[in-house]
């Protein structure tokens, strides 16, 4: 029996690949309409057009990772240990899922001419800076982090700790010679990510008197 949502996701997920390997103008919809065992006409009649299909595979990258991101339950935790959760999902979500770094670097490329088209793009981010100004505020309330941070200043730099290390993996192991995928690297730059940006929110502790 045909299953118009499992068919699409099924499109979206092949399409993820192909977008984020070649980009938009190289990806090709012969060879998604291949992999999916479907047709050039079904994937445009989803998605009405290469460009559509694309949009459709930004939205769907940004919202599994907010969903992800919701699922972390970071209101049950204390401030500090909620922070680390954060970041470390964070630099694992873009670690596993090269794609998406490739998705987000492409349409950089565009200078974000088709996220621009999207009209659910704006809601789906909304939770993320609402989470962590959440997460902040309740660490200040608690002297645990200083005041006068900006909440997207700080999700801005989980995110640019935990993106360079898959956008510029190729380049910067080649010109230190070294290899960013040993385990023992992964964890190492993975807790140096967690502790920088906790010590970056971190309150000063209190000076003795004495």
């Amino acid at each position: 029996m045909h299953d118009p949502q499992r068919t699409m996701a099924n499109i979206l997920e092949v399409a993820t690949r192909e977008f984020g390997e070649k980009g938009l103008a190289g990806a090709r919809i012969d060879a998604i309409a291949d992999a999916t065992h479907t047709s050039k006409r079904m994937i445009y009649y989803y998605f009405g057009s290469k460009e559509g299909l694309y949009l459709a595979v930004l939205e769907e990258a940004y919202r599994r990772m907010r969903a992800n991101e919701a699922s972390l339950h970071l209101d049950d935790l204390p401030p500090e240990e909620a922070l680390r959760r954060l970041v470390a999902y964070t630099f694992d979500h873009h670690r596993l899922n090269e794609p998406y770094i490739r998705l987000v670097m492409s349409e950089n490329i565009h200078r974000g001419e088709y996220l621009a088209r999207s009209r659910v793009i704006q809601d789906l981010n909304v939770p993320a800076i609402t989470a962590v100004r959440a997460l902040y505020e309740r660490g200040v309330a608690q002297g645990v982090f200083r005041p006068g941070l900006d909440p997207l200043d700080l999700h801005a730099a989980i995110s640019a700790l935990a993106f360079f290390n898959v956008s510029n993996r190729h380049t910067f192991d080649l010109i230190f010679k070294c290899d960013s995928t040993v385990p023992d690297v992964v964890q190492r730059r993975r807790a140096n990510a967690v502790e920088m940006i906790v010590r970056f929110v971190r309150a000063d502790p209190p000076r003795s008197s004495a």
